[in-house]
């Protein structure tokens, strides 16, 4: 769930096959929010105090790059928080970082540790400018620059298979093989490349952010059996074990801490 005072920024056209959306925070209140595994991959800029994870005993980087995670976490600050968010479509940020997503599974790293020029120089243009609006427009012109330079078949052969795998998180992975017209062994390790998951971990998420929909939408009139059958879960037992597992909630105890959101099926801007 987003602070309500969390700002959306709609990416250009050219970019949207890319980029879900932007996201700015400032604050100087104290916050510590839970988090859930997203589906998407992001680059973070913080231009102040990183965010603490106690989970992980660690601060993020004031430049990080978080791949696929498959727990949930907080997300806490001390009260001096200003931070820029490209949350990428599932499968687009190996477009912009010139290796595997799969080496950032359930990490959070420096994005100064990638020796990558390009995106030093922008984290320094983002750092120095202080307006939010003018940074989006330096993030996106840096973007647009990359794209014209990436194969576009990979991309939208996962891509196809992933808007199938939304749809019905049950496919099964020779069918999304057959989909995006590539072998089992080559779809799953196209897959794992682009996305940062394997196909059945991603299906997973894809699942629980999808329960996290009908939750967040119909929380009274959806029954946890009809959610079960409606994000495929083999029965109800399923999904709650799976439910809680990344969430840290069952669905009725989520239900009483707060409004359920999913990040996946949700578009804020």
């Amino acid at each position: 769930m987003y602070p309500k005072d969390f700002q959306f920024y709609r990416p250009c056209q050219a970019l949207q096959p890319y980029v879900r959306y932007y996201w700015a925070f400032k604050s100087g209140e104290v916050v510590n929010t839970l988090t859930f595994p997203m589906g998407c991959p992001q680059i973070i800029f913080h231009k102040k105090a990183p965010l603490y994870v106690p989970e992980l005993d660690t601060c993020q980087h004031k430049l990080t790059i978080s791949g696929q995670v498959n727990y949930p976490a907080h997300l806490c600050t001390r009260g001096d928080t200003e931070m820029i968010v490209v949350v990428f479509q599932p499968h687009a940020m190996k477009t912009f970082l010139d290796l595997p997503i799969s080496l950032l599974h359930n990490q959070e790293i420096s994005g100064y540790d990638l020796g990558n020029k390009g995106l030093h120089e922008l984290a320094a243009q983002v750092f120095d400018c202080e307006d939010t609006g003018s940074c989006i427009r330096i993030i996106e012109q840096r973007l647009l620059s990359q794209i014209t330079h990436t194969p576009a078949y990979p991309l939208k052969r996962i891509s196809t298979a992933l808007q199938q795998l939304l749809a019905t998180p049950g496919i099964s992975v020779n069918e999304l093989a057959a989909i995006a017209c590539l072998s089992k062994k080559q779809f799953e390790r196209l897959f794992n490349a682009m996305v940062g998951a394997n196909p059945k971990e991603y299906a997973r998420i894809a699942r629980f952010q999808k329960a996290l929909s009908f939750l967040q939408h119909f929380p009274e009139t959806m029954s946890q059996a009809q959610i079960a059958y409606q994000c495929g879960y083999a029965d109800q037992s399923h999904f709650i074990r799976e439910f809680k597992q990344f969430s840290g909630h069952t669905p009725l105890s989520l239900l009483k801490t707060g409004t359920p959101y999913s990040d996946l099926f949700s578009q804020p801007v």
